[in-house]
């Protein structure tokens, strides 16, 4: 059996439908061209490639917090998709509660382009994230970890770490950022997105000079604590990427049948309530 024939969840992806759900006109980078990708054109991505699940993750780029476009996807396959929105730090907690109903299973922050300060103001935010059985995404790079590790491990709420953490990868796993990264094993909350190659790596497909990262990730974390996503439809790529050379990628890097299915189906299910009715609070 092939990976294209394993059971599996896509942990990081993106809608856009500018014609549907125009852009804010405030945000930093407007996808478009082959960026853009409705829910309905992604569907028949993952059915090409036996994708049975989805999780997508609200983008800064494009809608940041308006998150009509990825509640809309939520709606209308709700079998499919669970979603982790973009939030203002000050959201009341009955709206929270709104989007945990709508089958958002978590809140993204994204410090790699809006500063370390985005969360460190968002104390009582990961609270209410706790309390709603919700988990805070976190996507740094460099060495912002150094920074937010300590502060990340005393919070409540469950902890997902985007792409690798997007260590430098010509520095070494013994960098600070990355080591710190490493040291959320700690917590027993924090789980790792193995993905994000090319938004590291100094080289072409197949990245190798990231395996390394997620291989270490991987020894550290578990498998029981280790996702992997496509992060279709490749925002700001720095070359053509397509969905199944990324798929046998994460064959050659995890070649174990065995530890692939954990990664791309049972931690996920559990992690972000695939296995349950949309809107129940995980275990």
């Amino acid at each position: 059996m092939s990976v294209f024939d394993e059971d599996k969840i896509d942990c990081h992806c993106h809608v856009f439908d500018p014609i549907r759900f125009p852009y804010r006109d405030d945000t930093a980078y407007r996808p478009a061209q082959q960026e853009v990708g409705t829910a309905a054109q992604f569907v028949h991505v993952m059915d090409a490639y036996g994708v049975r699940h989805a999780l997508l993750v609200g983008p800064t780029s494009g809608y940041r917090t308006d998150n009509r476009c990825l509640l809309d996807a939520l709606e209308t396959h709700e079998e499919r998709f669970r979603g982790i929105a973009v939030v203002d730090n000050d959201i009341g907690r009955a709206e929270l509660a709104a989007l945990r109903r709508a089958g958002v299973v978590g809140v993204a922050f994204n410090p790699a382009m809006e500063g370390i300060e985005l969360v460190l103001e968002a104390g009582p935010l990961f609270g209410m994230l706790a309390d709603l059985g919700m988990v805070a995404q976190i996507q740094v790079t460099g060495d912002q970890m150094t920074a937010l590790g300590p502060w990340l491990a005393r919070q409540p709420a469950p902890i997902v770490v985007d792409h690798c953490g997007r260590p430098d990868s010509a520095d070494g796993i013994a960098q600070a950022g990355f080591d710190a990264l490493l040291r959320l094993t700690e917590s027993g909350r924090t789980s790792v997105k193995l993905s994000g190659w090319q938004k590291y790596s100094r080289a072409a497909h197949p990245y190798e000079d990231t395996w390394p990262y997620a291989q270490a990730l991987l020894r550290a974390f578990g498998p029981e604590h280790c996702v992997w996503g496509s992060d279709w439809p490749f925002l700001r790529a720095p070359e053509r990427l397509d969905y199944g050379p990324l798929l046998t990628l994460f064959e050659t890097i995890v070649p174990d049948a065995t530890v692939r299915r954990q990664i791309q189906w049972e931690t996920p299910r559990r992690l972000f309530g695939f296995d349950e009715p949309r809107g129940g609070k995980r275990a």
